[in-house]
């Protein structure tokens, strides 16, 4: 058992298998998230309930956030209700949603003028990953203040790597988005060419997956394609935000990436279609109809 406190922020699809993996581990856990009915389940398994950001933070050693938007995290750190201002000097601040690098060094500056640690640490892995504490951590902030959270870390995820200074694990994870941006497109051509060729899908990607081609996209979402699950281990319109906060930064850097736009374009589509809160894999659709 640790006799550290963790206020995590946000119980959604991932932070509800990452905050009961902590919990699972020794760590006394206290929660807030918008809406109380969504932490129901931790709850009732021994997480404390906080009214506010504000009363969390006065509490908590350490305080993970991942939430939904760049707009949800400045809501949640800064402001006279907000992490920064009423979190005890000595506290560690980690915030896990996938989000802007800018938004990250502010959030780090701030933070040292109030005598906080801070680093951005977004994850890949999906629902799956977060449930088994297998995730992928892109980190950034200092030597030191990464130190002192390994172990936190290794309770949620495996592959766990600082990246450098501030922003620097949320351009990693730009960089994840971009390779799985171009990737879906791929796997879902692959499938619908299969079924095509009169091939079993499920027995070419028996094939494919171990190979050359192989990847998370084609191993884990590809089957859930093939059987119309569309269930959300990602939702379309988490990864429509992802895509444009990885579009902008590259515009920023003059690089061109058109894979990241084309993807963009028909997640986009989807979107409008109905499937925004449907998995990423719900892409297959448009290459179905």
């Amino acid at each position: 058992m640790t006799s550290t406190t963790i206020g995590f922020v946000g119980t959604g699809v991932m932070g509800k298998s990452m905050a009961r993996n902590l919990m699972q581990a020794g760590y006394s856990l206290q929660l807030y998230t918008r809406t109380k009915a969504k932490a129901k389940e931790l709850i009732h398994e021994g997480a404390a309930w906080k009214n506010s950001v504000a009363e969390l933070a006065e509490t908590s050693d350490v305080i993970i956030t991942i939430v939904g938007y760049p707009k949800d995290v400045e809501e949640i750190y800064f402001g006279e209700n907000g992490i920064l201002e009423n979190a005890r000097a000595g506290t560690y601040l980690i915030d896990m949603t996938t989000s802007k690098p800018q938004l990250a060094q502010k959030i780090d500056e701030q933070a040292r003028k109030k005598k906080l640690y801070a680093l951005d640490a977004p994850v890949s892995g999906g629902d799956i990953g977060a449930r088994d504490g297998k995730l992928a951590i892109m980190i950034g902030g200092t030597q030191s203040t990464y130190e002192e959270m390994i172990p936190i870390f290794k309770v949620m995820g495996e592959n766990i790597i600082l990246q450098g200074p501030a922003g620097a694990g949320q351009h990693t994870k730009m960089s994840n988005q971009i390779t799985i941006a171009s990737n879906m497109i791929g796997v879902c051509e692959a499938i619908m060419y299969a079924k095509k060729a009169g091939l079993n899908p499920e027995r070419v990607l028996d094939s494919i997956t171990t190979g050359a081609a192989g990847s998370f996209s084609l191993s884990k979402l590809g089957p859930r394609m093939i059987q119309g699950d569309f269930e959300p281990g990602f939702y379309v319109k988490h990864f429509i935000k992802d895509m444009k906060i990885a579009l902008e930064s590259a515009k920023d850097m003059n690089l061109m990436t058109p894979g990241l736009e084309l993807s963009l374009s028909l997640y986009t589509e989807l979107a409008e279609k109905g499937d925004e809160d449907s998995g990423t894999q719900a892409l297959m659709k448009l290459f179905s109809e």
